[in-house]
């Protein structure tokens, strides 16, 4: 039987894993390895294993009460419709440092419905809201 493991330990991470994924994402394509890398150094990082393989990944931006933004959450393809994505979900919506953020965040094209199941809904007053970008993807 095979076991799953969430961790925040980023000595695990398989970062030519990640990166690749990533760099081939409809998000992060235009991302270098080392922007890749930067961000993260400077993110809490969740890993998601089948027994000892990385089978995802995803980061959170967060000063820990207020505010949070998850990013570059994926289950490599050949694990999605598993449950894997909700199980890494619910890792980091209940994680000790987590647990109490105000707000959370995140953008996504094709996920809608797993993040709902979390509580995440369209902007309530997206008038009130701005971006700056510093490129388009």
């Amino acid at each position: 039987m095979s076991t799953i493991t969430i961790t925040k330990d980023k000595s695990t991470l398989d970062l030519p894993m990640i990166i690749a994924y990533l760099q081939n994402s409809y998000w992060a394509k235009t991302r270098s390895v080392e922007t890749i890398n930067k961000s993260i150094e400077h993110s809490m990082c969740f890993g998601i294993y089948l027994d000892d393989k990385q089978i995802g990944f995803t980061r959170v931006v967060s000063d820990r009460s207020v505010f949070a933004y998850l990013m570059d959450v994926f289950i490599l393809d050949e694990f999605q419709g598993n449950g894997y994505g909700k199980e890494l979900m619910h890792a980091i919506m209940n994680d000790p440092d987590l647990v109490d953020v105000e707000n959370w965040f995140l953008r996504t094209m094709d996920a809608q419905g797993l993040y709902q199941q979390f509580g995440f809904t369209e902007l309530e007053f997206p008038e009130r809201t701005m971006a700056k970008r510093n490129f388009i993807i």
